[in-house]
This record gives C-alpha cells, structure tokens and sequence, in this order.
C-alpha cells in the first residue's frame, strides 16, 4: 500500500513543480478575474491611488501584469511609473514575438497547461490589448508633450495589430489538426450552442479611439496626408461621432478633396470654420471600466478514438451582459455635453473571446483525455488514487479569464466651438479649468470611474 501511496504522489508533484515554475500557487486553483478582483473593483469606483497599493508581484507575468500596472498609474497621474511599465511589458511582447508562431503542441499540449490549466500557459494579448498598449504608451508622450514619440506609437499600433491578425488566422486550423493527431473527436457544437451569447459584436474590430486619435495627432503635426486617411479609417468605425466628422470635413477641405468634400458634406453639412475670438475643444472621455471575464461550467460527452465516452466538466471563460454598466455625464461652462462612442471596449473583448472559444474548447477536450489517461496510469486502480486525482483535476480545473481588466468599458468624443479664453468641465463631480486660444484647439483627455476622474489637456495649435 505504502508503495502505491509514493506512485500516486509522484505525478502530482511533478505537475506541481512544472505550475511553480510557470505561475504562481493561485492559478492552479483560482483563475485571473478572481485573483484580482480587489484590484478590479477599487478600480472601477475610480480610487486610483488605493488600486495602485493593491499590486502583485507576479499573477499573469510580465505582459499582462504589466499593462494593469501601466493602466492604473496613468489613472493616478503617475506618469514616469506608467510609460516605464508599459515599455516593461512592450518588451516581453517583442521578446514574445520574435520567437518561432507558437504552436497548440508548444501550449495545449504542454505537460503543464494539460495537466492544470491553460493559465500555465504564456498570456498572449489579444488585438485590441495591443492597440491599447500602444495608445497609452502615445498619451504618456502626448502627456509629455512629445508629439513625435507619441507618432511613433500611433504607426506602432497600426503595424502589431496587423501582424497579429495576420498570426491569427491560422491557429484555429492548427489547433483541429492537432486534436485529430490526439484521436479526439470533441463535439464543438454542442459546447458553443449552449455557450452565453456574446452578443453581436461584428463592428468591434477595429478601435475608433486609437484611429481618432492617430488621425488628430497627425493633423497637429501637419502630415495631412496620413491625418486624412486614419479620419477616413474612424468615420467607418464611428459615421455619426461629432468630432470624427468635424475632423474628417476638417481635413479634406484642407487637402483640397473636392470629390470627397462634395460628399462629405452633402451627408454631413459644412465644415466649422474658426472665427476671431472662438476656439476648439476637442474631449476624449473615457467611461468605466471593461467588464472581466468570468467562469462558466459545463458537463459534456467527449469521445476517444475508439469510440469510447465519458461525461467531464469543462470550465470556460464567459462575459456576464446582465452586467449594466455605469453612465457618466459632463458639462463644459455648464452646458451638458452629448458625445458619442468612439470605442465599445466591452464589444471588442466580447468578440475577441468569441473568436478565440472553439479553440478553447479544442484545448479543454485535449486537457481532459490527459487527465483521464494520466488518472489510469497513475491509480492503477487504487481507490485512493482514484480519488486524490478527482480532487485535484476539480480543483485545478480553472478556465483562463486573462484580459486587461483595467481598459475602459468605452471610449466617447465630441467637440465644441467655444469663445476663447478661459473654460470649465465637470464630469463625476470635479471641476477642471483650461484655458482655450483664439482660433487654436485643445484637447482635453478625461478617463471616468465611480465617482472619480482624471483629467488633462494640451494645446494643438491652429487645426
């Protein structure tokens, strides 16, 4: 019995010691959104400084870790610890990316992620998350008033976002084809038809709020050409946005686009035109917080290659849409303002993890034959056996919530035509003052949470 007692101990410390060296204890059995659910919460009723106390040392790795950090103190007005934790995590990505295209061998296959969880996995960040790296990277620049750096990002975001699609495309293929290796047939369709709805998410691929602001960014530097075509890329994304078409009229008309400025203005009217004593404010307002992923369980019958079946739990990753999110409201010089989305961050997570969920499965279904067949090798029969590994595959069963929690659930902007000289906006109860020159523009960058907010502006020059 003793003897049987050391074979049954002997793979699971081994599984153990391959967990510690990829993740801490935590995610062998509790998952990302959980783990940081303090964090998450203190976040969203817009207590920055108190969110930034409640870091940890290492939950995700460098990446992820790190765009929370990044995000947070950008919140808090901690610019210098922003833009270098965001350049910390920038640099995991590239160390990422310049390896060989990972494969489902390298990650669901892996003795690790098969045996616990795919938390053990390295966090891959989606599309949008990288846009966003990029993004806030370009505002700690614009913060900084280094509108050539803040470029840089600008054409930085556009150049990853593409290449990670590009990575994308393949994977779902790749991951059939090594589940059929595996003498797994896992019946998808009854997983995803059961699956919440993550609603209709077609129009959340590409972000209206890193085009906007690219395009404003480039007009402020004068390159209209490139100013011109991201306008174009965000009036797609958000046709009935104020500052948006403001911009794209803005620019055409400077370009001399007769074509494209008949048209333009046959759908929208005329463009604003300054006149002597009037200014611009162009707002960027950020609202809430993304909402984070959640765990979601189901029985299902999976088959071996023999024809074999057995029922298993998976646990899956899920948005909660019973979750309403906050409204906020603001007022420059006491009139309230009606901005429209540039951004729905919810929509583009939701249709990001809706793309990624067959493959999910796939690796759900892969975990589960390597937990049964380690379970029979392992016990040999012996009850005790038998039942240590049921705990420990219950317990370790945790599904992969990882996602930049602290992004805004949506992004909005409008602009204004105004006298020049001294103006208020009030939004979540803080008054903030700036001064607008004669014929110039100011953009002003507000981010909303709980009853707090964050705000500050620079001057554009004469757009």
């Amino acid at each position: 019995m003793k003897a049987k007692k050391r074979h049954i101990t002997v793979p699971i410390a081994c599984l153990l010691l391959s967990a510690c060296a990829n993740m801490t204890a935590g995610n062998l059995f509790s998952h990302y959104s959980a783990q940081n659910q303090d964090l998450y919460q203190t976040v969203k009723q817009g207590q920055y400084s108190e969110a930034t106390d409640l870091f940890e040392d290492y939950v995700a790795g460098d990446i992820l870790d790190n765009l929370e950090k990044g995000r947070v103190y950008f919140l808090n007005q901690q610019y210098t610890e922003s833009k270098a934790t965001l350049e910390l995590s920038d640099q995991a990505i590239k160390q990422q990316q310049s390896k060989a295209i990972i494969s489902v061998s390298d990650t669901a296959t892996s003795v690790g992620s098969l045996a616990v969880n795919d938390n053990l996995n390295d966090y891959q960040p989606a599309d949008y998350e990288l846009g966003f790296l990029h993004l806030y990277l370009g505002l700690n620049y614009v913060q900084a008033n280094d509108l050539d750096g803040a470029l840089v990002e600008m054409r930085r975001a556009n150049q990853v976002q593409e290449q990670a699609r590009a990575n994308r495309e393949a994977e779902l293929e790749r991951a059939q084809s090594e589940l059929r290796e595996n003498g797994v047939s896992a019946n998808l369709g009854s997983v995803l038809s059961r699956y919440p709805d993550a609603g209709k998410t077609l129009q959340a691929v590409q972000n209206g709020y890193l085009l906007y602001l690219s395009a404003l960014l480039y007009e402020a530097s004068n390159d209209l050409n490139s100013a011109y075509v991201d306008y174009r890329r965000a009036l797609a994304v958000a046709p009935e946005n104020k500052a948006v078409i403001d911009g794209t009229l803005r620019v055409a008309k400077r370009l001399g686009m007769k074509e494209d400025l008949t048209l333009l203005e046959k759908q929208y009217g005329s463009a604003q035109t300054l006149q002597e004593g009037q200014g611009r404010v162009i707002i960027l307002d950020e609202q809430g917080v993304v909402k984070a992923m959640e765990s979601w369980r189901l029985s299902l019958p999976l088959y071996d290659s023999r024809g074999n079946s057995a029922l298993y739990s998976l646990a899956l990753p899920y948005y909660n849409n019973s979750v309403v999110q906050q409204k906020f409201h603001m007022q420059l010089n006491g009139k309230e303002l009606a901005s429209s989305a540039l951004t729905n961050v919810d929509l583009m997570a939701q249709r990001n993890l809706s793309e990624k969920m067959p493959t999910i499965v796939i690796r759900q279904a892969l975990r589960v034959v390597a937990k049964e067949q380690l379970r029979k090798e392992t016990t040999n029969g012996n009850d005790v056996g038998n039942l240590v590994l049921n705990v420990w595959n219950t317990l370790t069963e945790q599904p992969d919530t990882r996602s930049w929690i602290t992004l805004p659930a949506s992004v909005h902007g409008t602009t204004e035509i105004v006298p020049s000289g001294e103006q208020t906006l009030d939004a979540a109860g803080k008054s903030y003052s700036f001064n607008v020159p004669d014929q110039g523009t100011t953009l002003v960058w507000v981010s909303q949470q709980g009853s707090n907010a964050t705000m500050w502006h620079k001057q554009l020059g004469k757009l």
